[in-house]
């Protein structure tokens, strides 16, 4: 196994109650990811009860709450100690090639051999930094969010935000709040409220079965593997952030980044059909959570609610 984060531990569980041998490597500490890649007022935006291990489920007293950093890196290391996890931390796997009988995996720290190997060392663990990088003026910096920690660090000035996922909106938001002027450029995205009908949005995409679909029920897969995280937030408040609350807090909402020439950057145009395809795609999916809910004879009481299409106004 290689990767001790959530995933690889556990996958390590369920081997451990087959008793199947087998250990696990990790180049950093357990939950790794979390501790060094990820900014420091990140919380999940799954809620608490949602967070369930294989035999480990969330317990404690704040289910509808959403976990902090050092809050997480906790539950998955309690998780780590409590399975026995056969973990060996701070040996970073330096190649991995097929032999006879199964695998071979060079280590910093020796040699492995296996019959099978499980890559869990994350899906989203490589900053993707498009090739128009090179073009922006070496005066301004550039950081990815794996490189981000906070307002504080980033220069003195304005802010250019690409990509208006979780990720995204997240970030356009605290950084506006610490004083700054931001500017977020836009492309595909997906909307969602964060609660609906008295309820977290992602309890409605577990409990009608949106979250179960196979691999091979789904039309386009491709397409579906490369679509942006959803505009959700974890915060007390349970709010909403998308960009609506965006630019009525005063930041500037702007097309896909789409070049940059003699160090101006350059937007495309169609932000008004991303708009209405988000939106499209966001009033389809509340109505299937309509549907189970009719089906499931849930109390109407909490009716449904159409949230406001995404305005237009000071949009580029």
């Amino acid at each position: 196994m290689i990767g001790a984060g959530h995933a690889g531990l556990a996958i390590s569980r369920v081997l451990t109650e087959r008793s199947l041998d087998h250990i696990v490597i990790e180049r950093g500490e357990v939950a790794n990811s979390w501790r060094c890649e990820r900014w420091d007022s990140l919380r999940l935006l799954t809620p608490n009860w949602q967070s369930r291990l294989p035999g480990f489920p969330y317990s404690g007293d704040d289910p509808d709450g959403f976990m902090t950093m050092p809050e997480l890196i906790r539950h998955i290391a309690s998780f780590a100690a409590a399975s026995s996890a056969p973990v060996r931390t701070h040996t970073t796997v330096t190649s991995l090639r097929r032999v006879d009988g199964g695998y071979q995996v060079a280590t910093d720290d020796g040699e492995h051999q296996c019959r099978s190997v499980v890559l869990a060392s994350g899906a989203a663990n490589v900053p993707h930094v498009p090739g128009l990088r090179e073009a922006v003026p070496e005066a301004i910096e550039c950081v990815t969010a794996f490189d981000y920690h906070n307002p504080e660090r980033l220069p003195a000035g304005g802010v250019l935000v690409v990509g208006a996922s979780a990720t995204g909106v997240q970030l356009a938001e605290e950084i506006h709040r610490s004083g700054r002027r931001v500017t977020l450029s836009v492309g595909e995205h997906v909307r969602l409220p964060r609660t609906y009908r008295g309820r977290d949005v992602l309890w409605w995409m577990e409990a009608s079965g949106v979250w179960n679909q196979r691999y091979d029920e789904i039309d386009d897969i491709e397409r579906a593997r490369r679509l942006p995280s959803p505009q959700l937030v974890g915060t007390p408040e349970r709010a909403t952030l998308d960009l609506n609350v965006l630019r009525e807090a005063g930041v500037e909402i702007v097309g896909r980044l789409s070049a940059i020439r003699d160090g101006r950057a350059l937007f495309s145009g169609g932000l008004l059909n991303q708009f209405a395809l988000a939106d499209l795609k966001m009033q389809r999916l509340l109505e299937t959570f309509d549907e189970w809910a009719r089906n499931n004879a849930l109390d109407e009481r909490a009716s449904r609610f159409a949230p406001s299409t995404t305005s237009a106004s000071a949009s580029r």
